[in-house]
């Protein structure tokens, strides 16, 4: 008993493991729907999709009661270690990897494929606990934010050359993380406004889009230096100079159209706002001004980025999201499924093994993107909100893990871990409804697959076996 005591076992969140196998368990009896087949009904093959998923549990749990066993220092102690040695599988798979849907993101030896991504993202959480745990570290300092910067910049940019887009999109979940140690709020406007652009610049006028972007940050700085005079006379003037430019290009035969012609007016006339700025000694015009020069920037790398980056399944994916082109036969054949088999559900659902379009295989990738489908036709609404309560409820307590830790290692891990299981909950759920893009990215615990439910697994029973010693060890406990 002393023994287990000096592991941190009688200090467990039992409670938090409870939720987390409730979702294994609803995960595995989904995916058993979604490939059930009537003609071997009450046979139970290991070669079948739900059995070599059993097998994995089997892993996983193997796995989960190791991790239970090691003492919390050595997480810290193997971080880089194992971020350097993830680097380095990716890389090898970048070269003989197996391709998959246009990815070169998988490893195959014999019989089994690992997906080397799903693992990184272990490798990465560690990494940064460890790096913001360190003496000193601050990212209201150029140093950290760095930092940070590089450990997520190496693995995203080998998977985006593995052209797994979706994968290399999960690290956007350390933001939640991020924000909770302190990053500068004007990093999540900017990344807000960078989606909010890249949206409008498909569904608004080139002009209409540059006046909201004026509009948007004069207000901006209105409400950060109250000088409404000079907020009022700079739009005014940026106006009247886009109609004077406008009429002496008509005149002139010059060949500029008023998007241009505002264009240069908002250029030309940051000139005198920026000296406003310098003699008032207002720095959130240069921000604002930065920020403006910068989006001007990004939306002439939109089309860029739109046509020569993303693949064709990727554009026709957004433009069906956004309503501008609609396939029901082609790209948007899946999305438009899932829909109605999600509706289809109604109240209560149709039942386990019930679902038309389930056991029709109306929807591909049913037992893994998809999956929830499955969820929302047997479950109907009921079911679907259960399924969603667990989620949140095991995404809750992970946060808690982390604000009642007393280091931040311990801290920063729990929330990255949290992080991530929001994400891939949010993302993948809203492109089965048709509120975000499908990037093909599963569902924790409930797609089918070994690489995702043992890396998940991992993430998990880390952060629970870091809670189990925070207060047998103390806030005396450090690791740098």
């Amino acid at each position: 008993m002393k023994g287990n005591d000096k592991l941190g076992w009688a200090k467990i969140d039992w409670k938090t493991i409870l939720v987390f196998v409730v979702l294994v368990f609803i995960g595995w009896l989904n995916i058993y729907a979604a490939v059930y087949n009537e003609a071997l009904a009450g046979g139970f093959s290991l070669s079948s999709k739900y059995g070599m998923q059993l097998i994995w549990i089997g892993i996983s749990t193997i796995a989960a009661l190791v991790i239970l066993l090691i003492d919390d220092i050595y997480y810290h102690q193997l971080a880089y270690p194992a971020y350097a040695v993830m680097l380095i599988v990716l890389l090898l798979t970048l070269v003989v990897g197996h391709k998959v849907n246009g990815a070169r993101s998988w490893l195959v030896v014999g019989p089994i494929s690992i997906q080397p991504a799903e693992f990184m993202k272990v490798a990465t959480a560690l990494s940064l606990a460890r790096f913001m745990s360190e003496y000193n570290f601050s990212l209201s300092k150029p140093r950290g934010v760095v930092g940070v910067g590089v450990i997520l910049f190496i693995p995203i940019a080998i998977i985006l050359l593995q052209n797994d887009m979706g994968s290399a999109l999960v690290y956007c979940s350390f933001l939640l993380m991020l924000f909770r140690e302190g990053l500068n709020p004007w990093v999540y406007y900017a990344l807000f406004l960078v989606v909010g652009l890249f949206v409008g610049s498909f569904i608004l006028s080139p002009t209409a889009l540059l006046i909201g972007l004026v509009v948007l940050f004069v207000v901006s700085q209105f409400f950060s230096n109250r000088n409404p005079k000079e907020s009022v006379t700079f739009v005014a003037s940026v106006g009247l100079v886009s109609l004077v430019l406008y009429g002496l290009s008509w005149l002139g035969q010059w060949g500029l159209n008023y998007y241009h012609s505002l264009l240069a007016a908002s250029l030309i006339m940051l000139v005198p706002a920026l000296i406003y700025a310098y003699r008032e000694k207002l720095s959130t015009i240069y921000l604002y001004a930065t920020m403006f020069g910068s989006s001007l920037l990004f939306l002439g790398a939109v089309d860029y980025v739109f046509n020569d980056v993303l693949q064709l399944h990727q554009q026709k994916r957004i433009l069906d999201l956004l309503g501008i082109e609609s396939d029901l036969k082609g790209w948007g054949y899946n999305v438009h499924q899932s829909k109605i088999a999600i509706g289809s559900g109604g109240f209560w659902g149709k039942g386990f093994l019930d679902g038309t379009q389930t056991k029709y295989d109306f929807i591909p990738e049913q037992s893994t993107d998809f999956i929830f489908c499955t969820v929302g036709e047997e479950w109907g609404f009921v079911g679907s909100v259960v399924v969603l309560a667990l989620f949140a409820t095991l995404i809750i307590r992970l946060m808690k893990m982390g604000e009642r830790q007393q280091e931040p290692f311990r801290r920063v891990y729990c929330y990255g871990v949290a992080g991530i299981f929001l994400f891939h909950t949010i993302i993948n759920i809203g492109m089965t409804i048709g509120l975000m893009p499908v990037i093909g990215i599963p569902l924790p615990m409930f797609s089918y697959g070994g690489s995702s439910l043992l890396a998940f697994t991992i993430l998990f029973f880390i952060a629970v076996r870091l809670d189990s010693q925070n207060s047998s060890i103390g806030s005396t406990y450090k690791f740098y």
